[in-house]
């Protein structure tokens, strides 16, 4: 973890990228904390812009439609309300009113949130509430509803609640980060008392750390897949030379520590991280714990990609990341040898390699402390990932059966779907928006709300996109939203697709069905416009493939009349089939 001096010189490195803006708004002295921010941020890659508000301004700034805090144009809005402020507000209260504190704060934050999405686009960052026990009551605090530490705890409750219930609104676990460092870190009484600051200057890195995961998975910097090693990471000893009984994994010794570590391995799966294996071993010898041994907990079933041999490490992860068809910076390593990890390091610096413990019972905390897998959003299509990546396989296999990649195609019985946005698929339209950076014309981030607004809009037309073959279904992999900017014309605001279904003819039937529902609306031309990025210049060229004319840099349009569609294996399912 960086030091406090760290992040605050790194305030002023420059870093490349699209600025990034930040407002933080609290209830206290939030200048080092917003220091913090900005320091950390930069550090890990991220071009910020903090604005500071002046002390104690949250109302001012919120219900003033012309304030600072909007005219500054924000993609996020932070909202700190500091427990020990609340708690001089608590002691304030009769003693009858205290039992109405968490609702009434509750209250408070909901009406800063509507203030803010009825003012701006920002996504909202709201920190919950740290713990404070005043020992009046002692214990007995705990069933005590007149009591701070009752009421504290029911808002952080009220709080979880109504978050689920506001998409734009996303989680700071500052209590989190006050129960990990104890409470004599994360509070300085004298810096409170003299500068109005509840959190020690030693505690403002790790809770920059903790905002900054998560600006870096709304700007879709996201760990998609953990590629493992065997031996010695997921069981005690070496397969090959201990043999199954010999291996420690269960409820007894060591093998506790390596039971435990697989269990979560196995809620990243069903959260839709995708698990691969990628170890030094004769293949069949690999797979034996995976299938013989009872106290597995994982399966060859969670394992999307196995890889089993003796080949350097760093040529099997280039291979695996091929085969997914994922960033590098998507990828985690984890292996207990330090040889193996400096050799991913040195030749694939872009895939993180934690620095393992030496002591397997410290594997597990370790990792969830690093907290690589921050997510704003999960879907019901999450936990399908890993079947999708093994159908994906199976389709590969197919593939090499053919002469001709249309005789393949062909073979694959595609059936696509193409529909208006549908409430139920909200979630996953959104995270497809946040998710993708390669088959993305113009990479802009939307939530829930924001998928929603425009779904109910008359001026926009959007699509979802779903694709099918014999050997499963992908699910919804592709979003088009086309915005209507005159009587004549419509433009291409966003176009995504996943990268599983690359080169299988769905770009020509996403076009040709953006251009049939264009027609029938009206429309003569379609306009679109390519944003180059880092990540998404495998489609620079893709609007001039599908038949647009480049009017400037950049910038395309199409005349409906003149479109020839594009042929395809896809047959089209009808929303009536």
């Amino acid at each position: 973890m960086y030091t406090f001096k760290q992040v605050k010189k790194a305030e002023k490195l420059r870093v490349q990228g699209a600025e990034y803006k930040l407002v933080v708004l609290g209830n206290c002295a939030t200048q080092f904390l917003a220091a913090s921010i900005s320091g950390y941020a930069k550090l890990e890659g991220i071009n910020l812009h903090v604005f500071d508000v002046d002390y104690n301004q949250i109302d001012v700034q919120l219900r003033d439609s012309d304030s600072e805090t909007y005219q500054s144009k924000p993609d996020a809005v932070l909202i700190y309300l500091a427990s020990h402020k609340l708690y001089e507000e608590f002691m304030r209260f009769e003693i009858e009113e205290r039992v109405l504190f968490a609702d009434e704060i509750m209250s408070r934050l909901e009406t800063y949130w509507d203030l803010i999405l009825c003012n701006c686009k920002a996504r909202i960052l709201q920190m919950n509430f740290t713990e404070i026990n005043d020992k009046v009551l002692g214990n007995y605090s705990a069933k005590a509803q007149i009591s701070f530490t009752y009421q504290i705890r029911k808002l952080n409750m009220l709080l979880q609640e109504r978050m689920m219930q506001k998409s734009n609104v996303y989680p700071i676990d500052l209590l989190s980060v006050q129960i990990g460092l104890g409470n004599h870190v994360f509070y300085d009484p004298v810096l409170y008392y003299t500068a109005k600051m509840p959190i020690a200057l030693n505690a403002l890195p790790y809770v920059a750390s903790a905002i900054t995961d998560v600006l870096k998975a709304l700007q879709g910097k996201l760990k998609k897949c953990v590629i493992l090693d065997l031996d010695n990471t997921i069981w005690g000893g070496v397969i090959g030379d201990d043999g199954l009984a010999g291996i420690e994994i269960g409820e007894l010794g060591r093998g506790f520590a390596f039971t435990n570590f697989q269990l979560w391995l196995r809620q990243l799966r069903e959260r839709g991280i995708i698990l691969a294996v990628c170890s030094k071993n004769e293949e069949s010898t690999a797979k034996e714990p995976f299938e013989k041994h009872k106290e597995m907990i994982l399966r060859l079933s969670d394992i999307s990609i196995f890889v089993s041999n003796w080949e350097d490490k760093a040529s099997n992860i280039k291979m695996i990341q091929k085969k997914l068809n994922i960033g590098m910076d998507s990828l985690v390593f984890i292996d207990d040898n330090p040889f193996e990890r400096n050799l991913v390091r040195t030749m694939i610096p872009e895939v993180t390699v934690p620095e393992l413990p030496e002591d397997p019972a410290r594997y597990l905390i370790y990792l969830q402390e690093l907290n690589l897998f921050e997510t704003i959003v999960f879907s019901d299509e999450d936990k399908n990932r890993t079947g999708q990546y093994q159908a994906e396989f199976k389709r590969n296999e197919l593939k090499q059966s053919f002469s001709s990649i249309d005789g393949y195609l062909k073979g694959l019985e595609m059936i696509g779907e193409a529909k208006a946005f549908q409430q139920l698929d909200y979630p996953r339209i959104a995270q497809l928006t946040q998710r993708s950076n390669q088959f993305n014309l113009r990479t802009i981030r939307y939530t829930e709300d924001d998928i929603q607004r425009m779904a109910e809009d008359d001026r926009y037309l959007t699509f979802s996109y779903t694709l099918q073959d014999k050997f499963g279904d992908h699910g919804l992999i592709a979003v088009v939203i086309m915005e209507k900017i005159s009587k004549k014309e419509v433009f291409v605001n966003t176009w995504i697709m996943s990268c599983r279904v690359l080169k299988r003819g769905m770009e020509g039937f996403i076009v040709n069905k953006m251009v049939e529902e264009a027609g029938k609306a009206g429309f003569e031309i379609i306009r679109a416009q390519y944003i180059p990025t880092a990540k998404n210049l495998m489609v620079k060229d893709i609007y001039k493939d599908m038949g647009f004319e480049m009017t400037q840099e950049y910038e395309y349009q199409l005349c409906i009349k003149q479109y020839n569609r594009k042929n395809n294996f896809i047959k089209e399912k009808l929303c009536s089939e």
